[in-house]
């Protein structure tokens, strides 16, 4: 095992519950809000294990995926995007929970719990689907065009199993209002996918005939 890439992904993972704890938490003014306990150990726990597996099975793809940093400017605009709208979502679902805003029944975050997962497995299938996933819009070297599996379906399976996670999550957090202020994820993806096409379309041989093929890009039949 890689010990440097073990340390640097604990530390990203420990970051990443420390932040959430501090949106969810802080906000609701209590850790009682055990949807917030809720949506860590589904986010998180998976998390730990397919880095596990990846360290395993493919430690090139962890460290690509650890390390990736846009370098295009349109695309940083959508990560700083994203970044608002997670931030608004949490800290707002956080409210709900203290003022007692919206109160949705408990079934309903059982509910997301499970199209949440659902999400994971699809991400998780696309991570063995595609070696050359990256975080980032780009054209890696050697790389062929993937047209089996879920990309047989879709030309953008993550972003599907993305859809599917971020919009539960809200759901999950008990907060409607959240939920609503998730739904910018929807046109955010829409240019981060539009701009990915095209650096595609320019660098990546096959692509062109792929997209002639594979009419949809998120949702079969609709989107």
């Amino acid at each position: 095992m890689n010990g440097k890439l073990f340390a640097q992904a604990i530390i990203k993972v420990i970051s990443g519950v420390f932040l959430m704890g501090i949106l969810l938490f802080i906000p609701a003014g209590s850790f009682s809000y055990w949807n917030g306990w809720l949506l860590m150990a589904v986010l998180f726990v998976p998390m730990i294990v397919a880095g596990f597996v990846m360290m395993k099975k493919s430690p090139e793809l962890l460290q690509k995926r650890l390390n990736a940093k846009e370098e295009q400017s349109e695309q940083k605009t959508v990560i700083v995007l994203s970044g608002l709208m997670f931030f608004a979502a949490f800290v707002v679902a956080g409210l709900n929970f203290r003022f007692g805003w919206i109160i949705l029944p408990n079934w309903i975050a059982y509910a997301a719990t499970a199209v949440f997962l659902l999400g994971y497995l699809l991400y998780a299938e696309v991570l063995r689907e595609n070696a050359y996933l990256s975080r980032i819009v780009e054209v890696q070297e050697n790389q062929k065009v993937i047209d089996t599996g879920l990309y047989g379906i879709v030309r953008h399976p993550m972003y599907s199993s993305t859809l599917l996670l971020f919009l539960s999550m809200p759901l999950v957090l008990g907060s409607v209002i959240s939920f609503v202020i998730m739904l910018v994820y929807i046109p955010i993806i829409a240019k981060r996918i539009r701009n990915e096409e095209q650096v595609l379309e320019q660098g990546l041989a096959g692509y062109s005939d792929y997209r002639k093929r594979v009419k949809h890009k998120l949702i079969p039949w609709i989107w």
